[in-house]
């Protein structure tokens, strides 16, 4: 494999989300990159998490999320996100809409999504989800992950 393989991988352009998830009676979220439009009738998202993760188990349970855009100004929410603990949503004004997905009110747009299926992805589930309300919240330019540097630790896995 390429010494530079972890440069390379940072030049995919992507952006840098919360991903808000329900059991119907529990919620969390996480920070997520691997995140895309898959189509355009219906409206889909694939989603890329980590079947290890509780977050996981709330998302197979209750079949809905959202994906919340986060702006430039946000990587400190994108860097809380992204670490384990109980209670992370505290402190952040959070809403719903049509499915009950968790939508995190300070973000620049969110999708909320119903689960149509599953595929695996090596270490990775992929979500498709199905758009079923969308909007955009506040102005500015969203978080790329190129912009994260190490933040979420991937130079580690690279190797």
């Amino acid at each position: 494999m390429s010494k530079n393989i972890e440069a390379a991988f940072k030049q995919l352009s992507h952006g840098v989300y919360v991903m808000g998830v329900t059991d119907g009676i529990y919620q969390n979220a996480f920070t997520a990159a691997w995140v895309m439009q898959a189509s355009f009738s219906p409206l889909l998202l694939a989603i890329s998490i980590n079947p290890e993760h509780y977050s996981y188990q709330l998302l197979k349970v209750g079949g809905v999320c959202s994906v919340n855009v986060l702006g430039d100004d946000q990587s400190a929410v994108a860097d809380h996100f992204g670490r384990a603990g109980k209670d992370k949503m505290t402190g952040f004004q959070w809403h719903v809409d049509k499915t009950g997905a968790p939508i995190l009110s300070t973000c620049l747009a969110y999708f909320d999504c119903e689960v149509s299926h599953y595929s695996d992805a090596g270490d990775h589930k992929i979500a498709i989800c199905k758009v079923i309300s969308a909007a955009r919240l506040n102005q500015g330019h969203p978080l790329l992950y190129s912009q994260t540097g190490d933040m979420d630790g991937s130079s580690e896995l690279y190797k």
